[in-house]
């Protein structure tokens, strides 16, 4: 019968299962031993007056080979069970090695005793090998469930020490995770509070800012209302000496006809020609000064449309540097370039107060 040889990768119950094929077959061979032992304990010999026939039997042989695979059979399971059993495979082995030393002077002796008609079988050689062989298996047994108790509680042993290691790892993970989750926690917080902070010093800033650029706006605009009045005094005042020339102008040809006619009346007694070359004169005198207020009304109504370009122009500046001062104060408070937005709004408005002041 065929036996499955065992290897490094076959389980408990496959050596089990070889080693009880192995068992049966040692059984089976003992039982063939122990017959061919009586077979040739009671040989039949048939006498002849010029020969002897010898018993026919059964070759060792056989036996021998079946041993050696039972003993291969066996090398090979304890190949299985690794360094533990190894001294047990050598001691198997040269048992084999004897045993078949033992089968082949069996063999001879059997031989020269046949030929002898002598036919006699020890019986107790192969019984003492099948003892000790039972007995080398009760000891490989043995051995096997040891090594196999041994190999259960190692196995037991290392899977609590897994099992311990596993428990130690998730309490360290669990620890781990705890601190992670505490420090993530004291860090939003820490966030948080130096956020607010952060916040409530901008606040702060932002207002104190407001305050400033108020401040500035209020003294701009200050600057600006007395630029403005300034030139409406100057405009009343040129506005004023315009009425006066105008009024004098329209006042020369009555102050003329009057003149005339003054002259006219104290020269009645002087003689005509003074009275005319004073006429004259006086007309003449008239004249120049109607010239010159004509002029100096031209003059101021060039000086007042051109103050009046100026007053639009200043207006229209003066809305635009409001806006833009506006305009930076809300990007100054919004925090998108306080310094520069403060900076750019006060050089404007001083800018601003240049232009006014060069226009006086």
């Amino acid at each position: 019968m065929a036996t499955k040889e065992p290897n490094e990768r076959s389980t408990k119950a496959e050596i089990l299962d070889a080693y009880k094929e192995l068992a049966k077959e040692k059984n089976a061979l003992k039982t063939e031993v122990q017959k061919l032992s009586k077979e040739k304990a009671t040989p039949t010999v048939k006498e002849n007056t010029t020969s002897t026939s010898p018993t026919t039997i059964k070759s060792p042989e056989s036996v021998a080979r079946n041993m050696n695979n039972i003993i291969e059979n066996l090398g090979k399971i304890q190949l299985g069970f690794g360094s533990a059993i190894s001294s047990l495979s050598e001691q198997l082995t040269s048992q084999a090695s004897q045993l078949q030393e033992i089968q082949k002077n069996v063999a001879e002796e059997t031989s020269i005793l046949e030929n002898l008609h002598k036919i006699e079988l020890k019986e107790d050689s192969l019984e003492t090998l099948f003892i000790k062989y039972e007995n080398d298996s009760k000891t490989f047994k043995t051995q096997f469930n040891e090594r196999q108790e041994t190999l259960e509680q190692e196995l037991q042993e290392q899977i609590k020490a897994w099992q311990k290691e596993q428990e130690e790892h998730k309490l360290t993970i669990k620890e781990e995770q705890s601190n992670y989750q505490k420090t993530q926690e004291r860090e939003v917080a820490e966030y948080k509070y130096n956020l607010e902070l952060e916040r409530k010093q901008q606040i702060d800033a932002d207002k104190q800012q407001q305050k400033a650029i108020d401040k500035e706006l209020a003294e701009l605009r200050e600057v600006q209302e007395k630029a403005w009045e300034e030139k409406e005094k100057s405009v009343a005042e040129t506005e004023k000496l315009y009425a006066e020339a105008k009024a004098k102008v329209e006042s020369l040809p009555k102050e003329k006809e009057t003149a005339l006619k003054k002259v006219t009346e104290e020269g009645k007694g002087i003689a005509y020609h003074q009275t005319k070359s004073q006429a004259d004169l006086y007309a003449k005198e008239v004249e120049g000064q109607k010239h010159f207020y004509q002029q100096r009304l031209h003059s101021l109504e060039q000086s007042i449309m051109t103050n009046e370009g100026r007053i639009e122009s200043l207006s229209k500046q003066l809305e635009s540097a409001l806006k833009q001062v506006q305009d930076l104060a809300v990007k100054a408070i919004e925090g998108a370039s306080n310094v520069n937005s403060y900076q750019a709004m006060k050089e404007i408005a001083l800018e601003q107060a240049k232009n006014q002041l060069k226009g006086k």
